[in-house]
């Protein structure tokens, strides 16, 4: 089966969702969620009580910033949901893409994690930004992460973990790859080797993500109406992965 075929796209978001939790655990999440809250409470010009997450996922970032905010989550996909449900009974969800939602109410800070790079074009990228700042009231605050920006991907960037919980073994093998610098799309193929008390499943995931300049971050940001300031995230898993972090402000 070839990489792109659509039955083989987005598998983590649909029928191998139920890998999520263990491939990528909430209490990983805990630490560097708590440097945001700390960001977002920082930087924004209102008290912050109420976030919108756009792209919530699984929920694992909600997991710990419901601790300090009244946390309401959108996604498009609802296998994601459902674990995001279940993970955070108290969290409001809606099924939803942050390119065009529009829930009739504001928040005092609206977050996008690593979805927003799913976002392909500059359009969709502006498209995200516009519908945070349409949810936001005067003075709130966006935080994003600048992920993957042409500056900083790594070709042919491959990465492996093992991950067991109960009877489940799996190892994860993550490869990026942009087959066209011309363009703002680049690869990552997702290959799970699954062991379920020992016996082997090999299941294959490919995904598109959208790669741009920084600048065309800060543009797009302020295009949508934004303050714009930025500083740096470093992620504690990790380390030495230091990424740009976004914050949009929404003028008074």
């Amino acid at each position: 089966m070839e990489a792109s075929s659509s039955n083989n796209q987005w598998r983590l978001y649909r029928d191998l969702a139920w890998l999520w939790p263990i491939i990528s655990p909430p209490e990983d999440y805990v630490a560097e969620t708590e440097r945001f809250a700390k960001v977002i409470r920082k930087y924004a010009r209102i008290e912050v009580k109420t976030l919108l997450n756009l792209g919530c996922g699984g929920g694992h970032h909600d997991y710990t910033l419901q601790k300090h905010f009244e946390v309401t989550g959108v996604d498009v996909s609802g296998a994601m949901l459902e674990l995001a449900k279940r993970l955070n009974p108290e969290v409001t969800y809606y099924l939803d893409d942050m390119r065009t939602a529009r829930l009739s109410k504001t928040f005092d800070a609206v977050t996008i994690f690593d979805s927003i790079n799913y976002m392909l074009t500059r359009e969709e990228l502006l498209a995200a930004f516009k519908t945070a700042f349409e949810h936001l009231k005067a003075g709130g605050i966006l935080l994003t992460i600048a992920e993957e920006t042409v500056e900083r991907f790594q070709q042919n960037r491959t990465l492996c973990s093992t991950h067991v919980q109960g009877d489940n073994e799996i190892t994860f093998v993550q490869n990026y790859y942009d087959p066209d610098t011309t363009d703002t799309t680049y690869e990552a193929n997702f290959i799970y080797l699954i062991r379920h008390s020992g016996k082997l499943e090999l299941q294959t995931d490919y995904h598109i993500g959208g790669i741009f300049k920084l600048g065309t971050w800060l543009d797009a940001l302020r295009e949508s109406g934004f303050e714009v300031k930025q500083t740096r995230f470093k992620s504690p898993p990790i380390g030495e992965e230091n990424y740009p972090l976004l914050l949009g402000i929404r003028p008074r």
